[in-house]
């Protein structure tokens, strides 16, 4: 068998597949965006109705609801029976972190839909195609006396819906990588950062007209902020393994040092995926250079090392169990 991970023992042992690993990016990310799109429609433009559809803001709504479909939509069809998927929507267990993260997606979708509805209102009564939904756009925009509370409520569940990806993995007590209660707020913090790498990313690309140099600036300074914080966030995660003791240590020192996941890690995670935006960053920032290039560039590396990031947890995770 031509297996691209490894052995073929190896990918025995693969429960959770890349379908996970992907799902929980593409949740992360959609929480992430839309948490940055609010941030900067409050924190940019609240008292300057002019602009206050900045570029950021758009990418997010649109980003948003779309990462977040795609996802659910691989893990649904990785649960093998993806025509009994509806049965997560009528059983309820409160005591199951499963029950309680398909709750707040439930919630969280349709507000993503609304919210993209709102900030793209004009472009939707302008389409012949999508015009068809303008009547609902005006009865959501009855409520507006609640608009503020609604956004209180989206940028909580997307908080919610960051932090369940982490929590799904933390839960399982098996896999020492994934028992930890730093997953949920790592996944939670490099779902923020690739939030930003991606509304950066989709405003640049797609909105340039309604760009904010200052909304990127924010941003910039922003993601610094959250990427030093990711990286004390990964050295709890495994001083606290090796700390533990047991295979909990075991598992740690291959996760860091055993054959190819231990590369990613160092290469893709740490080197490639915080580092390099890091001195990217500080050197925008330092030189007060607005260059575009400079910047898609370095949204995209720390998109990728997001993605990294989840891979290695998923399939090292269950790799290395210190069994």
């Amino acid at each position: 068998m031509n297996n691209m991970w490894g052995s073929t023992a190896q990918y025995e042992v693969i429960n959770w597949p890349w379908p996970i690993a992907v799902y929980l990016f593409l949740a992360g990310l959609s929480a992430g965006s839309i948490i940055i799109a609010l941030l900067v429609k409050w924190n940019r433009h609240e008292k300057d109705s002019s602009s206050i559809w900045d570029a950021m803001v758009k990418a997010g709504a649109i980003i948003s609801p779309l990462t977040i479909c795609v996802g659910l939509l691989l893990l649904i069809v990785d649960l093998g029976k993806p025509l009994s998927f509806y049965w997560l929507l009528i059983s309820y267990n409160f005591t199951s972190v499963m029950t309680l993260g398909v709750i707040a997606l439930f919630i969280y979708t349709p507000l993503a839909f609304v919210f993209m509805g709102l900030i793209f209102e004009d472009t939707i009564k302008e389409n012949k195609l999508l015009s068809i939904f303008s009547p609902i756009i005006s009865y959501i925009k009855s409520f507006e006396v609640y608009a503020k509370r609604i956004e209180y409520v989206l940028f909580g569940l997307a908080l919610i819906v960051g932090a369940y990806t982490g929590f799904l993995l933390s839960a399982n007590m098996t896999y020492p990588l994934w028992n930890s209660p730093v997953l949920p707020i790592l996944f939670l913090a490099s779902g923020i950062s690739a939030g930003i790498a991606g509304n950066i990313l989709v405003g640049m690309l797609f909105f340039k007209s309604s760009i904010n140099k200052e909304s990127i600036k924010y941003l910039l300074i922003l993601d610094l902020r959250v990427i030093l914080l990711e990286i004390p966030l990964l050295i709890i995660l495994f001083v606290g393994m090796l700390y533990a003791g047991g295979n909990a240590e075991v598992a740690a020192i291959q996760a860091l040092t055993v054959g190819k996941w231990a590369s990613i890690f160092w290469f893709g995670v740490i080197g490639f995926g915080l580092i390099s935006p890091l001195l990217i960053a500080f050197t925008a920032l330092r030189n007060h250079a607005y260059k575009a290039g400079f910047i898609l560039v370095n949204s995209m590396i720390v998109l990728a090392g997001v993605i990294l990031l989840r891979f290695y947890v998923v399939y090292a995770g269950q790799l290395f169990t210190g069994a």
